[in-house]
């Protein structure tokens, strides 16, 4: 290590953190989004993927860093070189691909596109790779150094976590020398940075752990952590991150031996038992239940949105009625036509109606008709029988039946191949014998914590089990056999697991087995594939595929055999933390959090967040009796009544209390760092009141591209988070609304001035492309004014913070919404887009300027909804979608001059704007329409046309550049369109 002379503890306590000037925000999404499509590749799902909101490692690595690195100055140079470094710590830098190159994933194709001047080093004439090893891995980092970023990491590149320790050591001269540091890994330099800032190791917490992604990766940086969140699930998530992943060599084996020995203990009962074997030595894979109904006219009707089994094996069910027992024999046919497969593909669920042929005729009647469904006191009720405690399967009267009708088996003891069989009197006897084993332990199970007596509460997610099903109990969402595999395997823990430690980790294979062996488990049929389409495998789905409690007609369990293998395959990520980090987990609502801390980063649940308080339930009532030695000291209760959720009044008083409070043990010189996700505008004026109410002053804020989409995220959920940069507010100042005019429009001047010289800076040096986006810029400029806002404990003589926990009166505006409505207005007005004039800006009405801004983004490649969501937002532009041609995910885009045509032009602000009327104009030329007649249709359209003649002049250059690569012909009618409007004879 280098002799420097150490820094004086406490010297940086008043200066500035980076993430409070500069932070990469671009190349952190394209990180943040690459991590997140690694999907069970990334470090912490293993632990369970049921806690959806997670926020990126790399994510949480960038705050950390960033919170503790200094600006070195306010200069562009300073801001550069503090930049470099930062890249160099995040593994970011151009050099780092050498070592993030993923050779086996780099195509030769690629070296063709991208490989330039290394292009006759890495292939010969034809093609073919001329160098192998270490040499090809080197060459290919350096060509992965001249991709554009995002290219750069398309499977193409090992995430910064990924690299391997070796890596680091290039770097550490370049920092300390910047620094003034000794450090030869982060978590040296973290708490050199922690004594320069605050005096000793920094100590971060997260009230709101949840997942446990910001607690880990802090400690793997070197931060002390403190961790603590309401719900038990989440702390049990964060503990598994530090002492399952984070587990040493020894420890995993420790963990490896007792799950063996487990799974051997709950093996040799299974086989005892008889339960999974048939007479021919086949081994059960998977088991396939329906409910039944019973009809008004006694049929028992087997109930299910699609009677196909495999698409692979060409497999499907088909209902056999038998008129004079009124119910039906379910047969299996192997080899199904194409036609048996379409007419399976329809089951007897369609849209909410039973429907079945009695052998004659088709019958139907609705579900919501045969439970009674009815309205009483503003809440649905219906005839449905709740079921008790002690029911574990439905009574003989009831009207909702259940029925094993086909198994999956493995076939011999090769477990290679897998066949499906309906179900046979012997299939009927087993499943009788688990129903008998479950009947005669169920009590004693309860009691002592090996199966759920846990009431189901009534909640938003919870109501749904409750009012369609009768279930009135946890455990009445589980099968049989699931109940028997569950209460056998936590037993075998007690017994088998020896540590306190391997106790703890076995927990999470409960809640994999739970969530593999619901009432609430998909069954879903595979498919062979299509080109460009892998295929997939007949298998039964985690009920947590989604953020809900979904009931379903027709289910799967896997057997234990199955259950034993998918535990077997389960790997953790090998992840080193530094041995001397204190970690410390705690159940504690957010309002009480157990510590001081110098950082506080947190993710908290917003107005319309996962109702994780209801969900997670699933698993407590598996933990909170019986509970593992590690989490004994943790309140085994989602205590709804405490959690942060809705929105309005309650959201905002308890989002105070919780702020207040973290404000109150922050040390002088802490920050606070709050990941925001939301595209309500009213919910974003909601967080500032909070802000304001609890005392702290936003510093900066930066739009991260977090999320990635999903055939479940369709809609309204956009995909980038907000990163909120937080000081305590110690001492307000007193301003006049008219005197806070000026400060905030300088300060938007002067950050997002200071953002785009940079950009320009770096993009004049070919260092990167696309550094900044207008989403940052608009964030940059929003978190300025904030900043003045914020700084403010009065305004026009009121109190901010009393003001905005004010009630909110319906329909009433607070000062709080008109300020911030205000800053917004003025961040973006000074967003002109390149080619138009300040002048000409400033007379577009809101929804011309976003239809403007918007092309101007695809122009430069974006098609990410979320963009169109936050500009929306930004310029007040409620009806926006109707501009929208394609709204999907990642590929949305506006309707250009030939998609609106002869429309759009009543019943919306856009319908008279300038804008429009220009398009109309594109229209009609590429409708051939002469030019004399499109200029005259023009003047009609445009309001005091000679007035703003110039506008329309600038509007149609603006689309005759952006347009170019859109849509050609388009852009070729706004050149001819300029033109007319630049020589029309005036006077005529």
């Amino acid at each position: 290590m280098t002799d420097r002379p150490a820094i004086e503890p406490g010297s940086w306590r008043d200066r500035p953190a980076l993430i409070e000037r500069i932070f990469p925000a671009q190349q952190i999404s394209v990180e943040a989004q690459t991590e997140r499509k690694a999907n069970a590749g990334q470090t912490l799902t293993s632990l369970g993927s049921y806690w959806k909101g997670r926020k990126p490692l790399v994510l949480v690595r960038a705050c950390v860093l960033g919170s503790l690195l200094p600006a070195t100055g306010d200069d562009e140079e300073s801001l550069r070189a503090d930049l470099e470094v930062f890249e160099l710590l995040m593994g970011m830098d151009d050099d780092a691909f050498e070592w993030r190159a993923r050779v086996q994933n780099i195509k030769r194709r690629d070296v063709e596109k991208w490989g330039g001047d290394l292009r006759d080093e890495l292939l010969d004439a034809d093609g073919r790779w001329r160098v192998r090893g270490a040499e090809r891995a080197s060459l290919l980092g350096r060509m992965l150094a001249k991709m554009p970023y995002a290219d750069r990491l398309r499977r193409r590149s090992l995430r910064p976590e990924e690299m391997p320790p070796e890596s680091w050591t290039r770097i550490w001269d370049r920092v300390n020398a910047h620094l003034g540091t000794t450090a030869r890994t982060h978590a040296e330099l973290v708490e050199q940075l922690g004594l320069a800032r605050f005096g000793r190791r920094p100590r971060l917490a997260d009230p709101f752990c949840g997942g446990g992604s910001i607690p880990f990766e802090a400690a793997r940086m070197g931060c002390d952590v403190v961790a603590s969140d309401l719900n038990p699930i989440a702390c049990m998530l964060t503990w598994g991150a530090f002492n399952v992943v984070g587990a040493d060599e020894q420890t995993r084996e420790t963990i490896a031996a007792a799950q063996a020995r487990v799974l051997s203990a709950v093996e040799k009962k299974i086989v005892e038992l008889g339960v999974e074997h048939d007479e021919h030595g086949n081994r059960a894979k998977a088991f396939l239940y329906c409910m039944e109904a019973r009809t008004p006219d006694g049929w028992l009707v087997p109930m299910a949105s699609s009677w196909v089994i495999s698409r692979n094996k060409r497999c499907v069910a088909r209902l056999v009625p038998r008129p004079d027992r009124r119910r039906f024999e379910i047969e299996l046919v192997d080899d199904a036509s194409d036609e048996e497969l379409l007419v399976a593909k329809t089951g007897t669920v369609q849209k909410g109606w039973l429907v079945w042929t009695d052998g004659t005729r088709e019958r139907r009647i609705r579900i919501s008709t045969l439970r009674g469904d009815r309205r009483v006191d503003r809440e649905t009720r219906n005839d449905l029988r709740l079921w008790t405690r002690d029911d574990f399967v439905p009574r003989a009267d009831d009207l909702f039946q259940e029925r094993l009708y086909a198994i999956q088996w493995f076939s011999g003891e090769s477990r290679r191949e897998t066949f499906f069989s309906a179900v046979d009197a012997a299939d009927v006897a087993r499943e009788r014998r688990v129903v008998a084993t479950v009947a005669e332990n169920l009590a004693g199970w309860q009691e002592s914590g090996l199966v759920p007596d846990m009431p189901l509460e009534m909640g938003s997610k919870t109501r749904e089990p409750i009012r369609t099903r009768g279930w009135s109990h946890w455990h009445h969402l589980f099968t049989p056999r699931a109940l028997l595999v569950n209460a056998l395997f936590k037993q075998a823990i007690s017994t088998e697991a020896k540590s306190a430690r391997a106790e703890g980790a076995l927990s999470f294979a409960l809640n994999s087995l739970a969530d593999r062996s619901a009432r609430l488990s998909r069954w879903e049929a595979g498919f062979p594939g299509r080109p460009g389409v892998a295929p997939s495998a007949d298998a039964v789905k985690p009920v947590f595929y989604n953020q809900a409690l979904n009931t379903l007609y027709n289910y799967g369990a896997r057997s234990f055999c199955h259950l034993k293998m998918s535990l077997a395959r389960t790997r953790h990520a090998v992840v080193e933390l530094p041995g001397d980090a204190s970690v410390r987990i705690e159940t504690a609502p957010a309002w009480d959090p157990p510590s001081e801390a110098e950082l506080w980063v947190s993710d908290p649940p917003y107005a319309d967040a996962v109702a994780y308080d209801e969900i997670t339930e699933f698993f407590i009532a598996w933990q909170r009796k019986g509970t593992a030695r590690p989490f004994q000291e943790w309140i085994w209760d989602s205590r709804r009544a405490l959690a942060v959720t809705g929105q309005g009044d309650d959201f905002r008083r308890d989002m105070v209390r919780a702020y207040r409070s973290m404000a109150s043990r922050t040390p002088r010189g802490g920050l606070q760092i709050v990941m925001f996700t939301h595209q309500d505008a009213g919910v974003w004026a909601d967080m500032a009141a909070i802000l304001w109410g609890a005392g702290l002053q936003v510093t900066a804020a930066w739009y991260i591209a977090t999320e990635t989409t999903s055939e479940i995220k369709k809609g309204g959920y956009v995909q980038g988070t907000v990163i909120l940069v937080l000081r305590r507010r110690d001492r307000g100042e007193r301003a006049y609304r008219d005197e806070l005019v000026l400060d905030i429009k300088d300060e938007v001047r002067e950050q997002i001035d200071s953002l785009v010289g940079l950009k320009q800076s770096l993009q004049d040096a070919g260092r990167i492309d696309n550094l900044f986006e207008d989403a940052d810029l608009q964030m940059a400029g929003y978190a300025a004014a904030l900043k003045v806002l914020t700084g403010c404990s009065h305004i026009d003589n009121r109190d901010m913070a009393a003001d905005a926990l004010r009630p909110r009166a319906e329909g009433a505006s607070r000062l709080v919404d008109e300020l911030i409505e205000y800053a917004v207005q003025v961040a973006n007005e000074y967003l002109v887009p390149e080619g138009l004039s300040a002048a000409t800006w400033e007379r577009l009405s809101g929804v011309e300027r976003f239809y403007l801004r918007m092309i101007d983004v695809e122009a430069g490649g974006g098609k990410k909804l979320d963009n169109y969501q936050n500009f929306a937002k930004a310029f007040r532009v409620d009806d926006w979608q109707r501009l929208m041609e394609v709204s999907s995910a990642n590929e949305a885009r506006l309707k250009g001059a030939v998609d609106f045509g002869a429309g759009e032009f009543e019943g919306s602000e856009f319908a008279d704007s300038l804008v429009r009327a220009v398009l109309f104009g594109l229209y009609e030329l590429c409708e051939e329409i002469a030019p004399d007649d499109v200029l005259s249709h023009l003047r009609d359209q445009v309001p005091d046309y000679f007035r703003r003649r110039d506008d329309v002049r600038a509007v149609t250059a603006y689309f005759a550049r952006h347009l170019t690569g859109l849509r050609p012909e388009e852009a070729a009618a706004a050149r001819i369109l300029e033109g007319l409007v630049r020589h029309e004879r005036l006077g005529a």
